[in-house]
């Protein structure tokens, strides 16, 4: 009978142990987690309900006070807050899927014999396009005419853009299609010429001549681009992407496939410059859905400087008559900005040459003066005077760099600058200094999306083979923990998301990647290869590999 007292008032004390434990939906335990909170802690649990993070911390703790059906227990693998992407191009990622990529050609001959392969397959094509050629990994690191175009496409249009989406070369079919001709001028743009004939090359602004009449993907069509490029990025642990620079048509399709909780992954979008956006969205103000952020507006100043187009102060080293030239005048430039910091928008505006950071530093101070809490960014800060660094702290304005630029560049930029000026480009440290923060992106398609790559070039400044030896301009690679908090809890804040994402912090939407090695412990030269093992966001598993 003593016995039977006993279970029974065992039975009692289990049931009764049980029903103290609040009810989860997901407990994640067994783990090693990073946190990338305030004071980058360090937990090996946390109890997820209603999409949220409720409770973080030591797994005896979450599991005696937590129960949950779905109990996931990690086995010591690391986990991180879902990677942000502050500055990619989401909807672009989904285009050049379906175009010939020509990423990482040595030669312009194997540029052509890409194209040749992907018409093949791709027949009845109208335009064969392509993208990512760069003449900087080119033998003779001239820029391409058409004529080898010509020769391979003499009845079908070609449209080829640059690696960094500033430059583009067309045939003489799409050059006739466009209406371009010797005397075709364009501000902010060129068209590159030979004895006073278009070699086929069109730089920034006058890339918009052909563009225009190149057939545009309707609505069902960009569907299945952006549900591509979705596929890849949680592949790749990305739990928020961008959208630097979308018109209105395209922000409600992304805003509509969310609804229909088709595209789950989160994204940020800037809203493309232009009379008619401005109108619209100025009226409207910012908003915030679930999974949509829409509260900025991009901005152009320059191009890039691959292509020689970013804006410099003084001439480029290896081509002394031009100094790059800017996308928009001063005059305009300054309206806009002005009639920005009359809203509620962020203005994040692309800079590459020091001379386009000079002008936009002094428009944001002229109009933002003392530190304040407008958020506004320099999108890429690519070549920064020395003597321009300091604003970034007086003008509270953020820095939003893309760390494979870096590793990409390395190997031309100082022929673009010069020994001297090359110091004051891709300096991360410096400008992370000045607010004691910066946001890590990658401007995918421009570079890969895989975020890795990007928190690898932050803290070895090499390449994926290593180059060089000891790193590029070390000075400024920054540590693990600043570079994982660049790539989720800053680049969190400089989208206007760290009170909902960003970190893993009781209350916070559960965004979390499962990693299968700690890339905050491995040696830097695997940090290229760690693959994601699990994608989560808002307590939902939506890649396992």
């Amino acid at each position: 009978m003593r016995n039977r007292y006993l279970i029974f008032g065992l039975s009692i004390a289990i049931l009764t142990a049980c029903s103290s434990r609040k009810s989860a939906d997901l407990i994640v335990h067994n783990a090693v987690i990073y946190t990338a909170d305030s004071l980058f802690t360090n937990a090996q649990a946390f109890a997820v309900k209603d999409g949220k993070f409720v409770a973080v911390g030591p797994s005896e703790t979450i599991l005696a006070n937590y129960q949950a059906d779905s109990v996931v227990d990690l086995q010591g693998q690391p986990v991180c807050p879902g990677f942000y992407d502050p500055h990619a191009h989401f909807l672009g990622l989904g285009q050049v899927l379906d175009q010939a990529d020509l990423v990482g050609a040595s030669s312009f001959d194997e540029v052509v014999q890409r194209l040749k392969t992907f018409y093949e397959k791709h027949p009845a094509n109208p335009w064969v396009i392509g993208r990512g050629w760069d003449q900087n990994d080119w033998p003779d690191k001239q820029f391409p005419t058409k004529e080898k175009l010509d020769a391979a496409f003499p009845n079908v249009p070609v449209c080829i853009t640059r690696v960094d989406g500033h430059a583009l070369l067309i045939n003489s079919k799409a050059i006739k299609l466009a209406g371009i001709s010797k005397g075709t001028k364009i501000p902010g743009g060129e068209v590159v010429t030979a004895k006073g004939e278009p070699t086929g090359v069109l730089i920034d602004n006058a890339m918009g001549l052909i563009r225009r009449v190149i057939p545009q993907p309707d609505a069902r069509d960009k569907e299945r681009m952006l549900l591509a490029a979705q596929q890849v990025c949680l592949s790749l642990g990305l739990t928020t992407v961008s959208d630097a620079g979308l018109n209105r048509n395209d922000i409600e399709l992304v805003e509509q496939l969310q609804k229909e909780n088709k595209l789950k992954i989160r994204d940020y979008v800037m809203v493309s410059l232009g009379e008619p956006n401005l109108e619209y969205y100025l009226k409207r103000g910012p908003f915030q859905t679930d999974r949509l952020t829409v509260r900025a507006f991009k901005l152009y100043a320059d191009g890039a400087l691959g292509s020689r187009g970013a804006c410099l102060r003084k001439p480029y080293a290896d081509r002394p008559e031009t100094t790059g030239f800017l996308l928009l005048s001063p005059n305009e430039l300054e309206r806009v900005l002005t009639l920005l910091e009359k809203s509620k928008f962020q203005a994040n505006t692309h800079c590459i040459g020091d001379s386009a950071n000079h002008l936009i530093l002094d428009l944001y101070g002229k109009l933002l003066k003392a530190p304040n809490a407008r958020r506004w960014r320099i999108e890429h800060a690519q070549v920064v005077s020395p003597d321009d660094v300091w604003k970034f702290n007086r003008y509270s304005v953020i820095p939003s760099v893309q760390p494979t630029h870096a590793t990409s560049d390395m190997y031309w930029a100082g022929d673009r600058l010069g020994k001297n000026r090359v110091k004051g480009a891709y300096a991360f440290k410096d400008l992370m200094k000045q607010n004691g923060l910066i946001a890590f992106g990658s401007d995918f398609p421009v570079e890969s999306p895989n975020p890795l790559y990007g928190f690898h070039a932050a803290v070895a400044r090499v390449d994926a083979k290593g180059y060089p030896a000891g790193g590029f301009q070390m000075e400024n690679a920054v540590d693990r923990t600043s570079a994982l908090k660049a790539m989720t809890s800053w680049a969190a804040y400089a989208n206007f998301e760290d009170h909902l994402r960003g970190s893993i912090e009781s209350g916070k939407q559960a965004d979390f990647v499962v990693l299968q090695q700690d890339i905050m412990k491995i040696p830097a030269p695997q940090l290229r290869d760690v693959q994601v093992a699990q994608t989560w966001i808002g307590g939902e598993k939506l890649f396992q590999r």
